[in-house]
């Protein structure tokens, strides 16, 4: 059975601040371990460090049983990556080379049709071979069937941008369960799966002999799942040796008792300073009084030099004010509406205030929905920013004085990518009017992203990535929010303050959402359903498949 063992991991941002710091653990004997903590404490950070892609300030690293890794990134995959190549990339080293030593050898090939290249390709498809690269095409075989529902040969070059979220998380889902790595680091493996992949996802990492280091949000899998709680906070981490169920108070103990150490420390550090104090004033009077002067001097100096025990972690405060605005009475229309390709026609009324979460399964054409909506609808009118058109048939109208905003699921902002937070709200744009720098760490501290008002949009978590995107809607004055799995990167704190954001937020609310908690908080519910039908429910549904289309 595979193991992993943390040391004193330590790492240092690049501005000087202190990541994390002494961080140590023991994931083994099959355990399925839950790494939590708010957005931009260090998760994915941690995992990248375990898995070799970033080197630690301190602290060892030690893993056996193989080690296979979900990258945060899966599920927003939007290059020319193929299904072939991920599921190389997730298998274990020696079929990597190989892979990669085959794919050279066919470039060659292509380039220069010689002897020498024959010879290069025949040598790469042996290597292929001895390294095990045909029964991983077995096993591929097996992954893409059940992820996707097409056999290997039919989608190993077909791009990964072409896949919804979900199929990237599922499809690199089954590849690792099913792989040969003992041990797996998953990162956000929930995201983008819809409700019907989750409860798939639970019931696997239960099932699963192998050793389970994961990050989620999602408080259903972790309750469900987890048999250790890791939490990263206050700079360094901790473990609970229980399940999410008592994590909660677990938690608030250990806070107690940081503050009574401080308490105690404080009063012993009084005691000391006036025990000082005191012979100070009687050595001056009386000499036979200064061995006993230097001799609490000493223990000030020992106490003071052991310094004060571990911090309480400061309380997140995350405060959202989506404004919005008064509109016409009816936000938005559709008739006869289309989605080419993807669902049947369906006819539509929202009206002003209204709260629609919008369910079914991956691929189905929600983000299409939405997208279509945020361009302005079918005629493309007063859109917040410019998005591509969605193909469609029928007709989808914006009601008066609507300003649709778009929350993207997958975080993409090109235009964003390369520039820091104050730059981005001092420029402001057409609909946002920009700031100075005092106004606009002001609104970052709203949302508790101060500290990384310098940093590059690229380079944050994806919590904080979306805690951006947020405040930039709310700068923007959106009447209609569009929100794409709003929850997915956000941590509870963060998205309990969407929810009451929300609450407050004078305007018109669609969201796709598998998260059942925050689902619960709608009032209509809309299914795009397996059988390509658009209906509505007074309840959330949550076992519609996926839709059953040409692949």
């Amino acid at each position: 059975m595979g193991h992993i063992e943390v040391s004193g991991l330590g790492l240092t941002l690049p501005d000087g601040r202190v990541l994390f710091d002494g961080v140590s653990f023991r994931v083994g004997d099959g355990a399925k371990v839950a790494l939590v903590g708010a957005n931009g404490t260090g998760k994915t950070t941690l995992l990248r460090i375990i898995a070799g892609d970033l080197p630690a300030a301190a602290g060892a690293v030690v893993s056996s049983g193989g080690l296979g890794v979900m990258r945060q990134f899966i599920g927003s995959i939007r290059d020319e990556l193929t299904v072939g190549e991920l599921l190389a990339s997730l298998a274990p080293p020696g079929i990597r080379g190989a892979a990669e030593r085959v794919e050279a050898a066919e470039v060659r090939m292509v380039t220069q049709d010689d002897e020498p290249s024959q010879v290069a390709y025949a040598n790469a498809l042996a290597a292929w071979g001895d390294a095990g690269g045909y029964d991983a095409e077995v096993l591929w075989d097996t992954v893409t069937v059940a992820a996707l529902g097409i056999p290997y040969d039919r989608c190993r070059y077909r791009r990964m941008a072409t896949l919804s979220g979900g199929e990237q998380k599922r499809l690199a889902a089954e590849a690792l369960l099913r792989g040969p790595d003992e041990v797996l680091l998953l990162d956000e493996p929930d995201n983008y799966l819809d409700v019907p992949g989750k409860r798939w996802l639970e019931e696997q990492l239960v099932a699963s002999p192998k050793t389970v280091l994961y990050v989620s949000h999602d408080r259903e899998l972790l309750a469900r799942t987890a048999t250790r709680v890791i939490t990263v906070e206050g700079g360094t981490g901790w473990t609970h040796p229980g399940g999410f169920g008592t994590y909660h108070d677990a938690r608030q103990a250990r806070h107690d008792s940081l503050d009574e150490q401080r308490r105690r420390w404080d009063e012993d550090h009084a005691k000391l300073k006036a025990l000082v104090l005191m012979y100070r004033q009687k050595a001056k009077y009386n000499s036979d009084m200064a061995s006993r002067l230097q001799s609490a001097k000493t223990r000030l100096d020992k106490f003071e030099e052991a310094g004060p025990p571990e911090a309480k972690p400061r309380a997140q405060n995350v405060q959202m004010r989506l404004r919005g605005g008064r509109t016409g009475k009816r936000a938005l229309v559709c008739e006869q509406l289309e989605l080419t390709g993807l669902m049947k026609p369906f006819n539509l009324e929202v009206f002003f205030g209204e709260r629609v979460a919008v369910l079914g399964s991956n691929g189905s054409g929600k983000s299409h929905f939405l997208r279509l909506l945020a361009g302005g609808g079918t005629h493309r009118e007063g859109a917040l920013e410019e998005i591509a058109a969605v193909p469609h048939t029928g007709l989808a109208r914006l009601g008066a004085r609507v300003l649709p905003g778009l929350f993207a699921q997958t975080h993409d902002h090109p235009e964003l990518v390369d520039r820091t937070l104050v730059d981005i709200l001092w420029r402001g744009d057409d609909h946002r009017n920009g700031m100075d720098r005092h106004g606009a760490m002001r609104s970052l501290s709203r949302y508790e992203l101060d500290h990384q008002g310098d940093q590059l949009f690229g380079t944050l978590s994806g919590g904080q990535q979306a805690r951006f995107q947020i405040l930039l809607l709310e700068l923007a004055g959106a009447t209609m929010l569009l929100l794409d799995e709003p929850t997915d990167n956000l941590d509870l704190h963060s998205a309990q303050a969407l929810q009451d954001g929300l609450e407050s937020f004078e305007g018109t609310v669609l969201a796709v959402t598998h998260d059942r908690w925050f689902a619960r908080t709608f009032d209509r519910y809309l299914v795009f359903g397996s059988d390509g039908r658009v209906y509505e429910s007074d309840d959330p549904v949550w076992d519609e498949g996926r839709v059953d289309r040409a692949r």
